[in-house]
């Protein structure tokens, strides 16, 4: 179905793309067998799901052999004979699931997607299209879901296809996450602690954040200076978000920070005061062990030095009275 209306675009920019956990391993493994590592090459297959109108759920997915030319994108190859005979063997397997969009590794849109929509349209009314990033630079999901339609302009001129965006989410079912929690148990580095995990965890997210808003910026700027199209829809999401930030003008509000911020730097302040206090005492409790330890060895080598000593004198008189012994008995031979 290619959207023509507001209606349809509206119903569309609604719609939730809800990705499993299991799809992006095999996105990701499917990239790792197939793309040599430092290749700009991506991968393209098949998502499986439902269609719930208002929500996709991405389930499970294949991958399918797919070649193009790195010079010119508009050159490809898709074996969509592989599209028939493993969708007839997926729908043996569990026939809930059907065919509902199709994935690649972009990591952005390519200028042969629309061809590629077109195509499998043969296959599925409303395709899905789901870019995977396999190697994310920033933190955050590294999914992003469209739609293909026609865009109509203001000025009745002739309409355009292009991608509309629509959110999409990562969700897992138990059995999904009991696996990811396995994964993850294996993966994670036990000789950190958990407030330096809390705090790695923060800074990734400080670090998406604000690659979030340098992208508004960049859009922003755009706009003003005439290279992009003012998108209404963009900036009633930006009003909204502005509106909820805090009025730091208000007086109250700013004492309301600077108290939150001195009690939490108070604490901060007690516990490097103790964290110094146990440094000192740990310092003179290894002192006073080492001293401890250092005047019982002496003392032990004095008793070894006398034992010694004693040693001698008794053998040096045992060696006189034995002298004496034989002078007595030669005197009385005599």
């Amino acid at each position: 179905m290619v959207a023509t209306t507001t209606e349809q675009l509206s119903a569309l920019s609604n719609t939730t793309v809800v990705v499993h956990p299991l799809v992006l391993l095999s996105v990701a493994d499917h990239h790792a067998r197939s793309v040599p590592r430092g290749s700009s090459k991506r991968v393209v297959g098949i998502l499986l799901g439902q269609d719930n109108g208002t929500t996709i759920n991405v389930a499970n997915s294949f991958g399918i052999p797919f070649e193009e030319d790195e010079k010119d994108t508009k050159t490809w190859f898709l074996d969509h004979n592989y599209i028939d005979g493993m969708w007839e063997m997926f729908k043996k397997v569990n026939a809930r699931e059907r065919m509902i969009g199709w994935y690649h590794t972009g990591p952005k849109l390519r200028a042969s997607d629309q061809e590629i929509n077109d195509l499998l349209k043969r296959y599925i009314a409303r395709p899905v299209m789901v870019i995977v990033d396999v190697r994310p630079q920033t933190v955050g999901i590294p999914t992003d879901a469209y739609f293909a339609v026609e865009e109509i302009k203001d000025d009745g001129t002739e309409t355009r296809k292009t991608f509309l965006h629509v959110p999409s989410a990562i969700e897992a079912e138990e059995a999904e996450e009991i696996g990811v929690e396995h994964l993850l148990r294996d993966i994670k580095d036990s000789t950190t602690t958990t407030l330096a995990t809390r705090v790695a965890e923060q800074l990734a997210s400080l670090r998406g954040l604000q690659s979030r808003l340098g992208d508004i910026q960049s859009y922003l700027v755009d706009v003003a200076s005439g290279k992009m199209p003012l998108n209404h829809q963009i900036s009633y999401h930006l009003q909204d978000a502005l509106n909820l930030l805090p009025d730091l003008n208000d007086q109250e509000l700013t004492q309301s920070f600077a108290t939150t911020t001195n009690d939490e730097m108070l604490v901060v302040y007690l516990s490097s005061l103790l964290r110094a206090v146990i440094a000192l005492h740990a310092l003179v409790d290894n002192k006073a062990s080492i001293g401890r330890a250092e005047l019982e060895e002496s003392k032990g080598d004095k008793e070894k030095e006398k034992g010694k000593s004693a040693k001698g004198d008794e053998k040096e008189k045992g060696d006189k009275e034995k002298e004496s012994s034989k002078t007595s008995s030669e005197d009385k031979g005599l």
